[in-house]
Formats: C-alpha cells, sequence, structure tokens
C-alpha cells in the first residue's frame, strides 16, 4: 500500500470525486479524514472506507470558515502527529454570464473554490514545512483550461486556482512540499447539475458530451480517483507545480 501510514485531509469528500479520492486513498493505506459541511455525507463515506477494511474520521467544517477550518486542522495534527496529504476539493458552480451571474454567487463561488483552497494550505503548511514533506492536491477543472459559455464565477475561479498552484509549487519546492492542480472533465455526479440546468436538461448535456469529448462519454468518479493516488503518492514524487487535466480529450480537440 503506497500511502501506508499517511494521513490526508480531503475536503469535499462527502460525495462526488471527493468521496472516491478519499476511499483511493484509504484503500492505499492512508487514515483519511473526511472533512465535510454535511454530517451524514462525511459519516456514510467514512462508512464506506471502514467496511473496506480502512482508516478514517470526519471532520464537519464549512471551509469557508477560516476559524473552523484552522481548528480543525489544528487538532487533526495534534492528535495524529501528521499531516501529510491535503487534497482541497470542496467547491460549487455557480452559473450565469457576466450580466446574470448574482453577485452573492460569484463570491460564494470565490469563497469556496479559491479563497478557502488558499487558506487550507495556508494552514497546513507550516506542518508540511516542519516534516520536510508534504503533498497538496488542488482541484481546477477542465474549465480552469477552457472557458464554459456563461459560467463566468466557475471559469474565473478554477483559472485561478492553476495559478495559485503553480505559485505555492515554486514559492514551497525548497521546503519538499509539492503542489499540483487536478482538472477533471465531465464526471457524472450532480455537482453539474447547474451547468446541465443552463444547457437545458440531461438530453442536451448528452448531446454536448458526445459532440465535445473525444470519447464521447462522461468519466466514472474511478476514474478520477486514481489520477488523485497518483499526485497525492510518491508515484509523482519528482512533480510539483503541474497541471493534471483528465477530461476524455476535450482540451485537445
Amino acid at each position: 500500500m503506497i500511502l501506508r501510514d499517511r494521513v490526508a485531509i480531503v475536503t469535499g469528500a462527502g460525495s462526488g470525486i471527493g468521496r472516491a479520492g478519499a476511499q483511493t486513498m484509504a484503500r492505499e493505506g492512508a487514515h483519511v479524514v473526511v472533512a465535510d459541511i454535511n454530517l451524514a455525507n462525511a459519516e456514510e463515506t467514512v462508512e464506506l472506507i471502514a467496511e473496506a477494511g480502512g482508516s478514517a474520521e470526519s471532520l464537519v467544517v464549512d471551509v469557508t470558515d477560516d476559524r473552523a477550518l484552522q481548528t480543525g486542522i489544528a487538532d487533526t495534527a495534534a492528535r495524529l502527529g501528521r499531516i501529510d496529504i491535503l487534497h482541497n476539493h470542496a467547491g460549487a458552480q455557480v452559473s450565469g454570464n457576466l450580466e446574470q451571474v448574482a453577485i452573492d454567487g460569484f463570491d460564494k463561488s470565490w469563497s469556496l473554490n479559491v479563497r478557502a483552497h488558499f487558506m487550507a494550505a495556508r494552514f497546513v503548511m507550516p506542518i508540511m514545512k516542519e516534516a520536510g514533506k508534504g503533498v497538496i492536491l488542488n482541484t481546477s477543472s477542465s474549465s480552469g483550461v477552457l472557458y464554459d459559455r456563461e459560467m463566468i464565477a466557475y471559469t474565473t475561479t478554477k483559472h485561478a486556482v492553476i495559478a495559485m498552484t503553480r505559485q505555492m509549487a515554486g514559492d514551497y519546492a525548497k521546503f519538499g512540499v509539492r503542489v499540483n492542480a487536478l482538472c477533471p472533465g465531465w464526471v457524472d455526479t450532480p455537482f453539474n447539475e447547474p451547468f446541465i440546468a443552463q444547457m437545458g436538461g440531461r438530453d442536451a448535456i448528452e448531446s454536448y458530451i458526445a459532440e465535445k469529448v473525444p470519447l464521447r462519454r462522461w468519466a466514472d468518479v474511478s476514474e478520477i480517483a486514481e489520477p488523485i493516488l497518483f499526485l497525492v503518492s510518491d508515484r509523482s514524487s519528482y512533480m510539483t507545480g503541474q497541471i493534471l487535466v483528465v477530461d476524455g480529450g476535450e482540451t485537445v480537440v
């Protein structure tokens, strides 16, 4: 098991890609702190990991609450003695173009998709620096490489995550801390409901994917979990400041 005895915090791990990534890390020996704003979802992820023979615990936290986030990370480090991996995954889609998007929606998107990643990384960095090693993985999106029509809040934040990732990586490589970003494409989870609604429903999005994605299908969460494992493990030990796009080929069309 390639993550044996490591401690990982995964935000947004109560469902979807976050859950799949947490399960995969636990399968490979990590003790996973399942951080999510929803207690029931977090506990379900923990139960699934335990049923598979893995080790996990829940951390109910609103990642946009600086004090709660800092306390949760500090308590985890104090109890477990280390934090080896931080996967910043919690995020939100907010639809609308420049004139349509709700201002509070834009602010929410920025706070959750960018600022919370920044703050969580800020809180774990002293712990990783002291250890002389650590891995931070930020979730961006194929929308951080491309541009989704009429999704200005989402694309703006996901581009920002890539810039922030590269800046962090350059600043902290000398301390043995690696920072990379994951850019998933179309993954069939409820997370996509705002864009699906904007596109006109399920039939419309299926047609869109068949036309725009060379593999002509959605990804399953398991197909994103394996790249996550690669990025947070020693399999990518000489990789930092990089952006891994897992999108069925959409960005090369």
